[in-house]
């Protein structure tokens, strides 16, 4: 009745040793179970938020082409400006989107005067206001409106190149790029009209493409 003795308490040992591993065998299998359904729930729920963005994402920059595509098309057909006939008979297309406040001739020696803008044509009277499309016909000689870029173009503000028109092959004149004014960038095209000139222009490179593609290759006028 006493103690086990040595032999029983090694078959006890022997029967120990089995379920201490299964024991920890089971305890590991729990654990891998649930580290698995946890990562499996993590995945699922990251990668349907992955998707979710991407979806999303996706839609984002659809509607963003689209109505890229929808202003760019609504830009067309292009509508014209003609000027008076007594001054050349300036004439040019832009787009339709655009609205045009074009003013009166003055004592300013501007004969022509126009001002370019899509939906509304911004206050004429600021000087802070970069526009689409500006058009001056200036009574001074071609040489004389060039020489008041000089020190621009010596400094580096802009870069000055001969230019032709598309529609305006034997007048020769000049395409001016870089910094216009202070705080406005941009392409001026300055050309001789009999004996006065022509500067047009486009004061924000938000409207460059514009400018080159649809206003310059439909410029004419009577040389």
């Amino acid at each position: 009745m006493g103690g086990m003795n040595s032999q029983q308490r090694g078959s006890l040992n022997v029967l120990l040793i089995p379920v201490i591993f299964l024991s920890i065998f089971l305890v590991g299998a729990i654990v891998f179970s649930y580290w698995a359904f946890s990562g499996r729930e993590n995945y699922k729920n990251n990668s349907d938020q992955m998707v979710t963005t991407a979806v999303n994402n996706a839609v984002q920059q659809t509607q963003k082409n689209d109505a890229q595509k929808y202003a760019q098309a609504a830009k067309y057909p292009l509508a014209t400006f003609t000027g008076p006939s007594a001054f050349a008979s300036i004439s040019f297309k832009y787009p339709k989107t655009w609205s045009a406040y074009v003013a009166e001739e003055s004592a300013s020696s501007t004969p022509i005067n126009g001002y370019f803008y899509p939906a509304v044509v911004p206050d004429v009277t600021s000087q802070s206001n970069a526009y689409a499309l500006r058009v001056q016909l200036l009574e001074q000689p071609y040489s004389n409106i060039m020489q008041q870029f000089t020190g621009q173009v010596t400094g580096g503000q802009l870069s000055v190149s001969q230019y032709v028109a598309p529609k305006l092959p034997n007048v020769i004149g000049s395409k001016l790029q870089g910094q216009l004014t202070t705080d406005k960038q941009g392409t001026m095209v300055i050309l001789p009209v009999l004996n006065m000139t022509l500067e047009i222009w486009s004061e924000s490179t938000q409207f460059q493409s514009d400018f080159i593609n649809s206003v310059l290759p439909n410029l004419t006028f009577q040389p």
